[in-house]
């Protein structure tokens, strides 16, 4: 499914709660390598999923069932409780309750770009049981990772769906977050490429992952609100069902494979640490608590001045300092904002087009014109339309963690009785047109000459791994095999 930064099911906690693991190697640059040179990140991936795993088991208890049999009816009591709880949010935003998760269109899109690590993996963690295709058991985890992949369908694969998405707001630039944003993503990676050793694990992370989370809910309905495409997450709300969607293939999946394991107990043991795997790393209300309108805004000055710092002429001076002389110190940039707003240059509290400074980047004659992306635009909108207390008032208020919401699920259950991406691997190196078209011909008849259907699928999971599944040929290859396990 997703994980809002966990994202989605592990996306539950809040920013204070979400803590970084000391001692595992760097999350950031274990996620690129996984991506770019998987055999190469081999051992670093093995150990990072040990350190990963040792740290879930002291966050405390899970709010598992004790058995994989009573998981059914868990699952069932999870949907019942988030759906009393979306209809209570419904009737209080009805009732004029304000949003609850974002103040302003800019923290939606920061929110979008900072779960961008986790979304742009969607559903990676089940790469590695795409060799066990012989196997029926594993035919709901394999259907749930082809759903993920839009079973090859441009306009369903979880992973464009999200690069357009970042694409349409200009938020394609998210590799500077920090190494907390990246921990998901490393972890769904290391996953994929070790299915085998972790099989319980991944078994379990997919149990916790795929269960739909009121937060998904709540944040579709003020994606909406706000005029930002919603579609990728209102997806999810409906694979993920628990009645026939992933939550339910999660389900099917532990107890048929725990059943047949050598030491059932011993399984379910490890689907715990699996499923407690989620709860690692930034997650989406951690990411929506972080926000600050002007300290964002302030971080997209000091990236501007590093390069802007000295093209500016002498008579651009602003409360009787240079233009150049303000960006030379990232110290400054705060007071430069200030100084811009106690001049005049931003009218704060009005409409931008009031303001000198919103003129001189939008407008037919800009001289600032292309500098600041959409998405950077929108942080200076709502910045210069906010007053000073409507800037303190969206720094925004506590976000209930995961243990707090899952009391407050509790409670109702007994009164109610409760997302340019940059093209990374293989695809990286091809050319597109004509070339991308003679590569697809070319898939066709090398599976076509295959000595057997068992090298056909191996050959083509080669091309829907994390990386390249949402390229043209790894898209035709995801169809290809989907057709050929189902033949």
């Amino acid at each position: 499914m997703t994980s809002l930064f966990a994202v989605d099911n592990a996306d539950t906690r809040s920013a204070q709660e979400a803590r970084p693991v000391q001692g595992t190697p760097d999350s950031k640059a274990l996620y690129f390598a996984l991506l770019d040179t998987p055999a190469e990140a081999a051992a670093a991936s093995r150990a990072y999923l040990q350190a990963q795993i040792a740290a879930a088991r002291t966050i405390g208890a899970d709010d598992l069932p004790e058995a994989p049999w009573q998981l059914q009816g868990w699952i069932q009591g999870r949907a019942e409780t988030v759906g009393l709880a979306y209809r209570e949010y419904l009737a209080a935003r009805k009732n004029g309750a304000p949003r609850r998760y974002f103040s302003n269109k800019s923290h939606a899109l920061y929110f979008l770009k900072g779960a961008a690590p986790t979304k742009l993996v969607d559903g990676a963690w089940l790469y590695g049981v795409l060799p066990r295709w012989e196997n029926p058991d594993f035919h709901p985890l394999i259907k749930t990772y082809l759903e993920e992949l839009g079973d090859g369908v441009p306009d369903k694969n979880h992973v464009t769906l999200y690069r357009r998405l970042l694409a349409a707001h200009g938020c394609e630039h998210w590799e500077d977050l920090s190494d907390e944003h990246f921990v998901q993503g490393a972890i769904q990676l290391a996953l994929a490429y070790h299915a085998d050793a972790f099989l319980p694990e991944v078994v379990g992370y997919n149990l916790g992952y795929e269960q739909l989370p009121l937060h998904l809910l709540i944040t579709s309905y003020e994606l909406n609100e706000l005029g930002i495409d919603p579609y990728y997450f209102t997806l999810h709300v409906t694979v993920d069902n628990a009645g026939s969607g992933h939550a339910h293939k999660a389900v099917q999946a532990v107890r048929t494979l725990a059943a047949q394991s050598g030491d059932p107990a011993a399984f379910w043991r490890r689907v715990l640490d699996g499923y407690r795997l989620n709860d690692l790393g930034a997650c989406t209300t951690s990411i929506i608590g972080a926000f600050d309108l002007e300290a964002e805004l302030v971080e997209i000055f000091t990236a501007k001045a590093a390069i802007g710092k000295n093209m500016h002429s002498d008579y651009c001076r602003v409360a009787g300092r240079s233009v150049n002389d303000w960006l030379g110190e990232p110290k400054d940039i705060p007071d430069f904002l200030k100084a811009m707003e106690d001049s005049g240059w931003i009218q704060r509290g009005e409409a931008v087009e009031n303001s000198r400074f919103w003129r001189l980047i939008q407008g037919e004659r800009a001289e600032m014109f292309g500098v600041f992306s959409s998405y950077e635009q929108q942080v200076l909108r709502d910045w210069i339309t906010s007053t000073r207390d409507d800037a303190r008032s969206s720094r925004t208020g506590r976000v209930l963690s995961h243990r707090a919401r899952q009391r407050t699920l509790d409670k109702l259950n007994q009164q109610g009785e409760r997302s340019g991406y940059p093209e990374r691997g293989l695809i990286r190196r091809r050319s597109a047109g004509a070339g991308g078209d003679s590569e697809l011909v070319q898939l066709e008849e090398r599976v076509a000459s295959a000595a057997g259907k068992q090298e056909a699928m191996a050959m083509l999971a080669r091309l829907m791994s994390p990386s390249v599944h949402h390229t043209a040929i790894g898209l035709m290859a995801t169809r290809m095999y989907s057709r050929l396990l189902d033949a």
